[in-house]
């Protein structure tokens, strides 16, 4: 039995999170898609980046009143922004949880008919990991408040990332070392935030799936050894697993937290439903050549 066709809306899909990295590709899929895209840019944001013919209005989460009209007639709202990862002075998590629940707040007042939500894997059984609790408080308050809702739940990413952690990552692996996110045997979900962006821009009109909190990962989870040796045999020489490093601050705290709870085993996606709505699953060899080749360390795919 084939699937059912996708609703066809044209009003505006409001993306929240467009100027960032995952942004940015959500963007891609979404214009590629044939999509009208009203982006959401806040107040000292840069938007010329932004392809023409995308709306800009400018909002801020953290302003309740902002996001009235920035909602209003849309066909979905779509977000990936987050505060935790502090990539801007003033960035907190009090994005990721009062910012949300002004989000769906709006929505809600606007009646949109869809709103996606940029979560994480196992988010609702991390309850000492600040960042993934706030992803499932949201889904929690777009439930309770009747909202329509995707959630999408990818495993960590894999990507080169710009500015000072993407150098420590090329760094690391020129010395031939990868970040040791977990021993032998206990094993995590990675992804390549290009197949994140395009399970985003599919569920914005999939009907099969409203109302699900659906995994997102590669074909298998890997050990922190099994992980070093598949990026030794793209680079063509060894790698060594790396012994975590903890930091100070509220940002440091939450990150470790995090790596703490990969080691109970808990962070491997069920990619079943993925494969259902959005396709093949993708193979973890092409997230890794393609994070080689953003850091410049992969001449070939």
């Amino acid at each position: 039995m084939s699937p059912p066709p996708p609703n066809r809306d044209d009003r505006p899909i409001l993306q929240v999170g467009a100027t960032g990295y995952l942004g940015g590709l959500v963007l891609q899929e979404l214009l590629a898609r044939g999509k009208t895209v009203r982006a959401l840019v806040r107040p000292g944001s840069d938007p010329s980046k932004l392809p023409k013919g995308v709306e800009i209005v400018r909002g801020d989460l953290l302003e309740p009143a902002s996001l009235r009209n920035a909602a209003a007639n849309v066909s979905a709202i779509v977000t990936s922004a987050i505060g935790y990862s502090r990539r801007k002075e003033g960035d907190s998590l009090r994005t990721d949880r009062e910012g949300n629940r002004n989000l769906v707040d709006a929505a809600k007042q606007a009646r949109a008919p869809r709103f996606v939500l940029l979560s994480i894997l196992s988010c609702d059984q991390a309850t000492d990991v600040p960042h993934f609790w706030a992803k499932k408080e949201t889904e929690d308050y777009l439930a309770q408040q009747g909202v329509p809702f995707v959630s999408l739940r990818p495993g960590a990413f894999l990507y080169a990332p710009e500015g000072g952690f993407g150098q420590m990552i090329r760094q690391g692996l020129e010395r031939g070392e990868v970040l040791g996110m977990t021993p032998e045997g206990i094993r995590v979900t990675y992804i390549a935030p290009r197949e994140v962006a395009r399970a985003i821009a599919r569920a914005v009109d999939e009907p099969r799936a409203l109302g699900e909190k659906i995994d997102l990962g590669s074909d298998r989870p890997l050990s922190g050894p099994e992980y070093a040796a598949l990026l030794g045999k793209l680079l063509g020489r060894p790698m060594r697993v790396a012994p975590m490093q903890g930091g100070r601050g509220p940002r440091d705290d939450d990150m470790m937290a995090m790596f703490r709870f990969f080691q109970t085993g808990k962070y491997v996606a069920d990619t079943r439903r993925q494969a259902e709505l959005f396709g093949p699953v993708p193979r973890i060899e092409d997230a890794a050549r393609e994070m080689l080749a953003g850091l410049g360390m992969l001449t070939h795919r």
